[in-house]
């Protein structure tokens, strides 16, 4: 295929937003990867379980070991499984509320920091793991969606005012003037990474901009590298996986946006771009992995691999790719490209089947070239593809987030304009 006729491959006619709305397909993949995200959590501390077995079972190692930022993506699946009326809301409010008082006053924090991963039932910090900036960033995501979908309930409301209003940015610097750290451990103070480059990270400099009590300086914004890469004939910014521009704008809507110079970027358009190249760049593996990879199948992101967990790279990064599909790439694109990444989907399952399709939705990862199909769903995977989906379909996770002033106002903090 030459380089001309890939790039022809993604002018498919669009869906039409009306066809996104009553896809079935799509009502069957959200609900299925909300049912992880409502059954695979403890019903007294809402913490949502890191991973589970395709089947509904917990995965034996991982048993009761729950992530905070899975639980960020639980409180935001609670607010679209109200909305469509998969539970009530009167359970929706419950779960919400229960999640909302064990993070005020029972797990424990520092500075409003919470660490990565928990003990599900009891909250305890699991595994001597970091008190993780980007972690806590996910669920206070998912703590303000919920502050405004409910924003007729006064506990919760209250509830989620606090957890979000006692987060200290400032102490997250860690003496640096604008770029904050990855995270900290009691026995060895903060980690030596920073989030200093093009990353997810993106989603906590406009977190603690916007943050009305201990605040970044808007100049964190534009504190941070932007590298670019150029693929395929693309050229976009970009540091790592493709979900790295998924996670922050599932919640901030920068459809239309830009901010300003020197850095003058359309977020939404440069992760449509990246959604692009990463397809791009999988047709191109199709000479390697021919059962793999082709313009109807193709997607990869950090996943479990058949050897263990692997971040596989963007364009033109190799990183030891050895023919692993990845359902969340495209699912996680799906706000961004709903009829490339809808087309990708319907392409696995129909080829696949219940090969790679359980009660979760999708395995997280699996692998034609060798014939191996993960065991487990993993909460972050199933989240980004929820909330992504609903996104392309109504908006819904944009609009209710968005409606926080604390939202608006990072974006003008930071001088977000109008795109040209």
């Amino acid at each position: 295929m030459t380089r001309r006729t890939l790039l022809a491959t993604f002018a498919a006619a669009p869906v039409a937003r009306s066809a996104i709305v009553g896809e079935p397909f799509l009502e069957d993949l959200s609900h299925r990867c909300f049912r992880f995200l409502w059954e695979q959590a403890d019903p007294t501390t809402g913490l949502v379980m890191d991973r589970a077995r395709t089947d509904g079972t917990r995965e034996p190692r991982a048993a009761n070991f729950a992530t905070i930022a899975a639980t960020g993506f639980g409180l935001s699946g609670i607010c679209i499984a109200a909305e469509r009326k998969w539970i009530s809301g009167r359970d929706a409010a419950a779960r919400v509320r229960a999640t909302l008082q064990a993070f005020d006053s029972k797990i424990e924090n520092q500075h409003g920091w919470f660490y990565h991963f928990l003990d599900g039932t009891t909250g305890e910090r699991a595994r001597k793991c970091e008190l993780s900036s980007i972690d806590t960033g996910l669920l206070l995501c998912g703590v303000l969606t919920a502050r405004q979908y409910f924003h007729r309930d006064s506990e919760i409301v209250k509830l989620a005012t606090r957890i979000w209003e006692r987060v200290d940015f400032e102490w997250m610097l860690n003496g640096s003037p604008n770029i904050l750290s990855h995270g900290w451990k009691p026995e060895t103070g903060f980690l030596p990474a920073r989030w200093a480059k093009t990353s997810e990270g993106i989603l906590l400099y406009l977190l603690g901009i916007g943050s009305p009590t201990q605040p970044l300086p808007p100049e964190s914004w534009y504190a941070w590298e932007r590298q670019t890469v150029t693929y395929a004939g693309m050229t976009y910014v970009s540091g790592a996986p493709l979900f790295t521009h998924q996670y922050p704008q599932a919640w901030f809507d920068l459809r239309g946006l830009k901010d300003k110079a020197p850095s003058s970027i359309d977020y939404f358009e440069n992760a449509k771009t990246a959604t692009q190249a990463n397809r791009a760049f999988c047709v191109d593996l199709a000479h390697e992995f021919p059962k793999s990879y082709s313009p109807e199948i193709w997607g990869l992101s950090a996943s479990d691999g058949e050897h263990g967990y692997h971040a596989w790279g963007n364009p033109p990064k190799r990183d030891n790719i050895d023919g692993t599909v990845v359902p969340c790439a495209p699912g996680g694109s799906m706000m961004f490209l709903p009829d490339l990444c809808l087309a990708d989907l319907r392409n696995m399952q129909a080829k696949f089947g219940d090969k790679i399709w359980g009660r979760y939705g999708f395995a997280d990862a699996f692998n034609p070239t060798t014939d191996w199909v993960d065991a487990d769903v993993l909460g972050i995977d199933q989240g980004i593809t929820l909330l992504s989906t609903e996104n392309a379909r109504t908006g819904n996770v944009w609009k209710w987030f968005m409606k926080n002033p604390e939202a608006k106002r990072a974006l003008d903090l930071a001088g977000f304009s109008r795109a040209r």
